[in-house]
């Protein structure tokens, strides 16, 4: 029998309320050392400020299991700056004037192993770009295989820069990843989705 899951919108204020339980789903998911978390919070408050901030949260039982956040990138963004250099370096002029002008840059897509492989982060990427003015949108993933490229891959994003070391963190190849939007239809789902913005109250 399937369980129930739905989707819902936060707003910046709400979202940021509900950082401490986002955490722990990506605790779950990321297992990060300990000490990086106050970090990652911080991050996450910031990011509330970018232009037209847009968070799905999956709910099941009144608790999250999954996240996934985004907004509009421009000069000026870290990861914006980061990648548009290494773009520019690389000589991939032309990617970058085709997936950076005017692109929705995908922060954090994270699910619960409890709730994985249930069709969640699909449906959650999907929410997140719907209805969205941007040309593209943008992502950074681990390099490498992992159940979230093959998401990403599923729903129209290719690679254009890989392997790729984030300042900081030269050990950790990513993948840059991007696709036009809309992004590939997801097919039929088994969540509902609710209202636009959802107080959050757990």
């Amino acid at each position: 029998m399937a369980v129930d899951t739905d989707l819902r919108e936060l707003a910046p204020a709400a979202f940021t309320h509900a950082v401490p339980a986002l955490l722990e789903v990506y605790r779950a998911a990321m297992r990060p050392p300990p000490e990086q978390l106050p970090g990652r919070a911080s991050v996450m408050h910031g990011h509330t400020l970018y232009p037209d901030f847009r968070c799905v949260v999956a709910v099941r039982d009144d608790h999250a299991v999954g996240f996934a956040y985004a907004f509009h990138g421009r000069d000026g963004q870290w990861w914006h700056d980061v990648v548009t250099e290494g773009m520019r370096t690389r000589g991939r002029r032309g990617q970058l004037r085709r997936y950076l002008s005017d692109p929705l840059e995908i922060a954090e897509v994270h699910v619960h192993p409890d709730a994985q492989n249930q069709g969640i982060g699909r449906r959650m990427l999907h929410r997140l770009c719907a209805g969205r003015p941007e040309r593209t949108a943008v992502l950074s993933t681990r390099s490498g295989p992992s159940a979230a490229r093959h998401l990403y891959r599923s729903c129209g994003f290719v690679e254009v820069l890989d392997p790729f070391s984030f300042p900081g963190s030269p050990s950790q190849p990513f993948s840059i990843m991007a696709a036009r939007l809309p992004l590939t239809d997801p097919g039929p789902g088994r969540s509902r989705d609710r209202s636009p913005w959802w107080p959050w109250t757990g």
